[in-house]
């Protein structure tokens, strides 16, 4: 059971100076200041979602399926929680990018049974939001750098909801 978010201690929103602008396409779509209560509000409607859908359903030829896009959300959300893990915790050491397409391609997401990559995602959400809860107004405002541009630990987090908040849109549209 997740323990209860101490609602004074908000995240508040990032600023556009906050990430590289690829990203704040991402941080816009939260809405919250919250982002811990955003993330832990979020999980159980994304799961239901995905539930409903067909795991090999492609929305086109040559595109990801369904579990695919599933795992590419996990991994997007460990590296991005690593690295508010790393800036929040005053860590200045520049942190590389990552390629979306050679970590999906690397997986096996297609094999892997749909029930059992809806139980890591949540694993996964549950394991950042916890990691969040402990990080204080100062922590929440550091800046560090992530693939050549300058990151707060607070954008990362937002990155991190808006990431889901994109491919459930998708899914809604697209794989519905």
């Amino acid at each position: 059971m997740m323990r209860y978010h101490d609602p004074h201690m908000r995240s508040g929103l990032p600023t556009a100076a906050d990430c590289a602008p690829f990203f704040g396409r991402y941080v816009a779509l939260v809405k919250s200041d919250d982002i811990v209560e955003h993330l832990t509000r979020q999980l159980p409607l994304t799961v239901a979602l995905l539930r409903s859908l067909e795991p090999e359903r492609r929305y086109a030829p040559g595109k990801w399926s369904v579990k695919q896009v599933l795992g590419h959300m996990i991994d997007t959300e460990r590296v991005m929680a690593y690295r508010a893990l790393r800036i929040s915790r005053g860590d200045t050491t520049p942190l590389p990018g990552f390629d979306q397409d050679v970590l999906v391609n690397g997986a096996r997401f297609d094999e892997q049974p749909m029930e059992e990559l809806i139980e890591e995602f949540e694993c996964v959400r549950k394991s950042t939001i916890l990691q969040l809860r402990g990080v204080s107004a100062e922590m929440w405002s550091r800046v560090g750098t992530a693939s050549d541009h300058p990151t707060s630990a607070r954008a990362l987090a937002y990155i991190i909801g808006g990431h889901e908040l994109y491919h459930v849109e998708l899914f809604e549209r697209l794989y519905s």
